[in-house]
Order: structure tokens, then C-alpha cells, then sequence
């Protein structure tokens, strides 16, 4: 939208920047329905008062802050776990795997209901659902894993009722840089909160001596943020921050919103690049606390776990060093896509590709030293962490502008969809599979257990490097997968009639 729009006449306003079809809302916007890296800096009227907007942004960060920990409040005490349930590598891995799968089966739902509807009242019944069910869990007995399943598999559901549809509200508080500086604190709070999670888990495993009482943390102070998101968090209009308040209407079939997307190059390798990312990440975040513990059994530092409480040292420092370098590698990736934007249009790709191709050599160090140097480890799995977490604050970024406002809901469900379906649901319980697969070879014995996670964890680096490509597959692109967004934001509008809108394939042929 234009800054000077506000002040023509209705009858020589350019609709599309208002409405792109006839229906009552907007179609497939959901992600955060933003025009803030298509259109210049503009002074516009914010619909909700910038006092009410921040406070709502600090309350879903808050929640954002609390969905990261208890999702990685188990594999803190993973452990504690396998030996309570007496149960095996790969079926721990289950544990993330019905989580994620869940996540990712019932985030389009989510996505679609949330253009539709309040969003408000759809994620307080979905923190509703994860309260209960993350509390529940806390409950459940040595002779009942299969309910523990069920109910992380139901959290996830909670999970992705919030996940998909809080950018979306704070893309419609904000425009410009004050949008991205929220966006930044919405997704720092991923790294952050994964490590608290572990530093939550294991503390309070430590202080109460049954890991039952790390998951009821995040469901206590769940209930504080649902009350918060009741009282304090607005339903802005769909687009109003770029609109004035007025919001933004459209209308497209879904399949045309798919076939507009499988051409964008742009948009598919990044998705694969991202879904690299979540593989990694989910492997790492689920098994490096243990693999680091198994390490130091083998090496006589720390003895083998027969009964709880367990030793969760290595939860507690995992966490730590996930938050700094959670918080140093999104304030790093974002700083370096400002400075080098300007003077590289395909800045955000190469930065993501520096990211996973410069883990890869940091992952190997980790696997092979971790069986003479535990300092030495921690510092490469912090290397690590540091240069997969400078994607974090460009992923959300580079969907926005390559993709149009009305399909970015389409675009954040595909992609959500397949990071998760081919990412991070499958890796822990292939990482597990593996590692069990190699156990099975030999007589059990504390060393082997730790060799047999060491080699599985191989697969990491080469996703990584694989990964990387992906990124610079996105970087041939994206300069004018870009100018194409921005051409079609800026043409005249379809007919008026409830058609869906359609970019033509001959600019003389636009309407």
C-alpha cells in the first residue's frame, strides 16, 4: 500500500490494496498477513493503540516462551524416563514423533479457521486443550506409556492451535521495522524456551526427585497466560495495520493457491532448506542431553543411571548453552541481513546457508570428541546452535515477501506440513531406530550404548550440508521470485464478482 493512499478519493483508490475479491475475509493470509518487506514505510494509523499492541505482543511471546519449554521439559529428563517406563532409543523417540505429528496434522485446521474466525477464542480453547493435557501427563504410571504417548500427542494439538495463528495477530499490530522487531521476539522465544525447558526439567527433577513434577511447571503457568490472552490480547482486523484499521478481503480457490506456490522456486526451496533445519534441530534438541550423559558413563565420570533420580547435569548445561546461543544467533542473523541486504537482495538465503553448511563441521566434533573431552563438546555443540539459530529470525522473513498476502496462510500450512512430516517428526525416532538397530549387533554394555547414539547421530551433518544447498538453491531465485510479489501486489484488481484472483501470465492481459 502506498503512503499517500489515505488521501485520495474512495473512487480512485486501487482496490487490491484493500480488497482482492468479494469475500468476507481474508482467504489465505494466516502467517502474519504482512506487506512489511513489499511496501516502503508509510506513518499509518494503527488500528490498536500502541500501548494495547506491545502488551498483547509481550503476552504471546510470553506463551510462545512457555510452549517451547514444556515441549522440551521430556527430553530433558529423557533419561529419567527410558528407565522409569523401561523402554528403548527408538520408543523414546516416539514421545517427540506423536507430539509433532499431531502438530502438524492439525496446524492447516488451525490456519484455515483462523482466517475465518476469532482468533481469540480459537487459541484459548486450544491453550485450554494443552493445559489439561500437559497436566494430565504428569500423572501417568510406569505401567501406562502408551497413555503418555497419547497425551503428548493431544498437546500438540494445543500447540498448533497457538503456533499457527499468534504471528498472524501480531503481523496486524504492526508494519515496518517495529513489525520485525516483534516477529524477532516472538521467534526468539524458541531457542529461548527449548532451553529453558531443559534447565525447568532437569532443576526441578533435581529439588523434588520425580521428574512427574517438571511437567506440571509450564501447565501452572500456562494458566496465567490464558488468562492474560483473555483479558489483554485484541482481535485486530485481518491486514489492519497496513490498511488503517479498514482490514484486508480476498477470495482464491485453494487450488490455485497450491499451483501458484509449487511454481514459486523461491518458496519451495526454502521450504526443503527449512524442513533440513527442522530435522536437524529436532534430532539435536531430543538426544544431545543424553548422548552427552551416555558419554560421560563411558568415560567413568558420571555413573550409570539404576535408579532414580538420575544424574540431569547435562540437561541443565544443554539448556543454558541453547539460550545464549539462542539469543546471540537471532540477534546475529538478523543484524547480518540488515547490513548485507541492502547490498545483496539474496542476503537471507546465504545467511541460512552459511548457517547449516558451517554446523556441519561444529556436528562432527561434537559426535567424535564427546568420548575424551565433555568441555570441548559443549563448546561445538554451542558453535552449533549458534549458526543454525541466525535462520531463525530470516525463515518467517523470506516466505513473506515471495509469497502474496493472500496466500501466505496456504504457503505457512504446506510448509509447516512437510519441514515437520519429513523434519523433526521422523528424526528423533529415526536417530532412536538407528541407535538401537547398532545396539542389537553386540552384547549390551554401558560403552557400546553410547557408541551405537554416536554413529546414529552421522546422519546429522550430511542433512545439514544438504540443507545448505537447499538455501542456495533459494538464493538463484529470490530476487525475482521478490519483484514478482511486489508486481502483483501493485496490479489493478480482478473482477469484482467473487472470482478468484489470479495472477495472468501476459501483464497486458491484466484487468
Amino acid at each position: 500500500m502506498e503512503p499517500n493512499e489515505a488521501g485520495t478519493s474512495p473512487q480512485d483508490r486501487p482496490i487490491p490494496r484493500l480488497s482482492l475479491g468479494s469475500s468476507s475475509g481474508l482467504h489465505y493470509g494466516s502467517f502474519v498477513n504482512s506487506l512489511s518487506s513489499l511496501t516502503p514505510k508509510s506513518v499509518e494509523k494503527p488500528a490498536i493503540s500502541p500501548p494495547r499492541a506491545y502488551i498483547a505482543v509481550a503476552v504471546l511471546c510470553y506463551i510462545n516462551l512457555l510452549n517451547y519449554m514444556e515441549r522440551y521439559t521430556i527430553a530433558g529428563v529423557l533419561p529419567i524416563i527410558q528407565k522409569y517406563f523401561d523402554i528403548s532409543d527408538s520408543t523414546a523417540g516416539l514421545l517427540q514423533t506423536v507430539f509433532i505429528c499431531s502438530f502438524l496434522l492439525f496446524a492447516p485446521l488451525f490456519g484455515y479457521l483462523g482466517d475465518r474466525y476469532n482468533r481469540i477464542y480459537i487459541m484459548t480453547g486450544g491453550l485450554s486443550v494443552w493445559i489439561v493435557t500437559a497436566a494430565g501427563s504428569s500423572f501417568v504410571t510406569d505401567s501406562y506409556f502408551w497413555l503418555l504417548a497419547l497425551l503428548r500427542a493431544l498437546v500438540g494439538i494445543g500447540e498448533a492451535s497457538y503456533s499457527t495463528i499468534a504471528p498472524t495477530i501480531i503481523g496486524d499490530l504492526f508494519t515496518g521495522s517495529k513489525r520485525l522487531f516483534a516477529i524477532s521476539a516472538f521467534y526468539l522465544c524458541i531457542p529461548v524456551g527449548s532451553g529453558l525447558g531443559y534447565i525447568v526439567g532437569s532443576s526441578v527433577t533435581s529439588l523434588t526427585g520425580d521428574w512427574h513434577w517438571a511437567l506440571r511447571i509450564t501447565p501452572i503457568l500456562g494458566l496465567v497466560g490464558l488468562i492474560l490472552l483473555v483479558f489483554l490480547c485484541p482481535n485486530p482486523p485481518r491486514g489492519a495495520a497496513e490498511t488503517q484499521g479498514e482490514g484486508i478481503t480476498a477470495n482464491s480457490s485453494y487450488l490455485d493457491d497450491v499451483k501458484y506456490l509449487l511454481k514459486n522456486k523461491s518458496y519451495v526451496w526454502s521450504s526443503m532448506g527449512v524442513t533440513a533445519m527442522a530435522f536437524l534441530t529436532g534430532a539435536l534438541a531430543f538426544w544431545v542431553p543424553t548422548f552427552l550423559s551416555r558419554a560421560q558413563v563411558s568415560q567413568g565420570i558420571l555413573p550409570p543411571c539404576t535408579k532414580e533420580p538420575c544424574n540431569n547435569s547435562d540437561s541443565l548445561i544443554f539448556g543454558g548453552v541453547t539460550v545464549a546461543s539462542g539469543i546471540l544467533g537471532v540477534f546475529l542473523g538478523t543484524g547480518l541481513s540488515r547490513l548485507l541486504k541492502d547490498k545483496l537482495s539474496y542476503a537471507d538465503p546465504l545467511i541460512c546457508a552459511v548457517g547449516m553448511i558451517g554446523s556441519t563441521p561444529c556436528l562432527f566434533v561434537v559426535i567424535f570428541v564427546a568420548s575424551s573431552s565433555i568441555p570441548v563438546t559443549y563448546l561445538f555443540v554451542f558453535l552449533a546452535e549458534l549458526l543454525l539459530s541466525l535462520n531463525w529470525s530470516l525463515l518467517a522473513d523470506i516466505l513473506l515477501y515471495v509469497v502474496v498476502p493472500t496466500r501466505r496462510a496456504t504457503a505457512e500450512a504446506l510448509q509447516i506440513t512437510v519441514c515437520h512430516l519429513l523434519g523433526d517428526a521422523g528424526s528423533p525416532y529415526l536417530i532412536g531406530a538407528i541407535s538401537d538397530a547398532i545396539r542389537d549387533t553386540k552384547p549390551p554394555t554401558v560403552a557400546w550404548s553410547f557408541r551405537s547414539l554416536k554413529y546414529s547421530f552421522l546422519v546429522c551433518p550430511f542433512v545439514g550440508v544438504l540443507g545448505g544447498v537447499f538455501f542456495l538453491m533459494t538464493a538463484l531465485y529470490i530476487t525475482e521470485d521478490k519483484k514478482a510479489a511486489e508486481r502483483l501486489i501493485e496490479e489493478e484488481p480482478p473482477p469484482q464478482d467473487g472470482t478468484a484472483f489470479e495472477p495472468p501470465a501476459d501483464p497486458s492481459k491484466a484487468t
